[in-house]
């Protein structure tokens, strides 16, 4: 068995996570409540062709901005949309692009924190001034010069944010990498002739998974954000295509006429990535080991009656 590192999650559990952890998980309700409100948003994202009451591109210029009714429970937009399908259908890209863009920030970070923490020397140098640059430049500024440049196809716009995103897991992983390289079992590993690669896999990888999941959880709500930012501008996901940042694009105009234009994808946002940050929060304290654990409140509250006698 390997030796836990301090300050590492010991790897009691499946894929190096520790024992105990989906049980520490679950006795989070804020994470539990996080998750539920993500599952539900992913399951209606997933069935939104079979269960949106309308084609969200639909015109029907004799029913603009139509009150709530059965037909249309969220009522239309200025140009007779259903926004209830269009919420649902939107649902599908801004979370594709969160997920996606999450996985490709992991995936890119992982890999250049992998081979700067293992091999030290010139490409530690060199990878981590290449971080550094990165993270220098305005990433709002970069993101806007190539939507415009290439427009606001799907594929751009999430290469995009991967390009921005994935230097935090490469400093997480690095450092993880460069204190589990010198364990023993990691020498032994070496000396009896395991492949790098294998022990990069096998060996330390596990021992970085913690940070990965939370900060690649975390991740999918900062991407939907910022494609909502983006969109918002004008430079996301393009018609025919919806997303909830491009409703609260085309919904400025009518602010002060019909606020609910807004108000609708805008607390789709707020729920979602709310719901994000909760599951993150719950996830780090569920795989820190150095966190205390939490003491129920009824037993709290019987302690203190009896202290106080």
């Amino acid at each position: 068995m390997s030796t836990p590192v301090a300050g590492l999650p010991h790897p009691d559990g499946a894929f190096g996570l520790p024992a105990g952890a989906w049980r520490r998980f679950a006795r989070n309700p804020l994470a539990v409540a996080g998750a539920a409100v993500l599952l539900i948003f992913i399951v209606l994202a997933l069935v939104a062709p079979y269960i949106s009451p309308h084609d969200p591109a639909a015109v029907d210029l004799l029913n603009v901005n139509a009150p709530p009714s059965r037909a249309h429970p969220l009522g239309t937009d200025p140009i007779g949309r259903d926004i209830l399908s269009r919420l649902l259908y939107g649902a599908r890209i801004s979370l594709l692009v969160g997920f996606t863009v999450a996985a490709g920030a992991v995936t890119v970070g992982s890999l250049v924190g992998a081979v700067a923490g293992y091999f030290g020397g010139w490409a530690d140098t060199v990878l981590m001034r290449l971080v550094d640059v990165m993270l220098s430049y305005p990433s709002l500024f970069l993101n806007i010069l190539v939507l415009v440049l290439f427009g606001g196809d799907f594929k751009y716009l999430v290469l995009i944010l991967i390009l921005n995103s994935w230097m935090g897991v490469a400093r997480l992983v690095r450092a993880s990498f460069l204190q589990l390289r010198e364990m023993p079992y990691v020498e032994a590993a070496r000396a009896i002739g395991v492949p790098t690669w294998r022990i990069m896999l096998r060996h330390l990888l596990p021992g970085a998974s913690a940070p990965i999941i939370v900060y690649g959880t975390l991740m999918v709500g900062t991407a939907i954000l910022v494609e909502s930012a983006l969109s918002f501008l004008g430079l996301g996901v393009q018609p025919p295509q919806t997303s909830w940042g491009q409703m609260l694009f085309k919904a400025q105009e009518y602010m002060l006429t019909n606020p609910w234009l807004a108000v609708y994808p805008g607390l789709c946002i707020f729920l979602t990535v709310l719901a994000v940050n909760f599951v993150g929060d719950g996830i780090r304290d569920a795989l820190d080991p150095r966190q205390p654990a939490r003491i129920p409140r009824r037993r709290m509250a019987l302690w203190r009656a009896r202290l106080s006698r």
